[in-house]
């Protein structure tokens, strides 16, 4: 049985109508979203590049990611469009640099409307609070952005296959789960799923809020 409060009637509702929609996307608003431009930086996003920002919330990274970014190479999806909107209204110092149609509910990454010209795709602090088959859902869908350069993700880990069977606590001390959220995931698995969608993966050493590991794919192509 779920625990993940993002699948309650009414969760988003009751949270924007309340002025929460910064708390319910996890907190430490202004510092993970300075860390989340950070590592695309680094990974070499420039204003002329299109960015995917997937699970975008209320625009934690959005705020920082529009005013870097060239006018309309910004698109975030999320499973709950309100909650983006909400976003739009309340965190964009310019909300006319992006179009509120770039803004797409998709709780499926199917990734409907969002364009061909993506160079890159950033989903921070997503899976944890999803079942792995929407990685792999994910990373396959992802396939069809020919431009797309990089696809950051993080993740839960825990250490070994019997470990994995049990609550783990994380370094920041948030204790994980194998069926349940907030869930963890083997990094060999994360390979595994990652080759089997035609990417190659790696894992950075960067420490991440609440001990989230971010893995950085490749699209193989030729």
């Amino acid at each position: 049985m779920s625990t993940n409060p993002y699948e309650l009637a009414g969760f988003y509702d009751s949270a924007i109508a309340a002025g929460r929609h910064r708390a319910i996307v996890g907190g430490r608003w202004d510092e993970t979203g300075r860390i989340e431009m950070s590592i695309l930086q680094d990974a070499g996003l420039l204003p002329h590049h299109h960015l995917l920002d997937i699970g975008a919330g209320a625009l934690r990274l959005g705020c920082k990611a529009v005013p870097y970014l060239e006018p309309g190479h910004y698109w975030a999806t999320d499973a709950s469009r309100e909650i983006l909107l909400a976003g739009h209204r309340a965190e964009l110092e310019d909300p006319a640099r992006l179009d509120p149609a770039q803004l797409i509910e998709d709780a499926r990454f199917d990734f409907p409307g969002v364009p061909e010209s993506i160079t890159h795709a950033i989903a921070f602090a997503v899976f944890p609070h999803l079942p792995t088959a929407y990685l792999r859902r994910a990373l396959t869908n992802l396939r069809r952005f020919d431009k797309l350069e990089s696809f950051l993700f993080t993740v839960f880990l825990a250490p070994d296959p019997v470990t994995a069977m049990q609550p783990y606590r994380q370094p920041d001390g948030v204790v994980t789960h194998d069926i349940r959220a907030p869930y963890h995931i083997l990094a060999e698995d994360v390979v595994h799923l990652a080759q089997g969608s035609g990417w190659t993966v790696t894992r950075s050493n960067v420490m991440l809020p609440r001990g989230q590991v971010l893995f950085t794919a490749h699209p193989i192509r030729g």
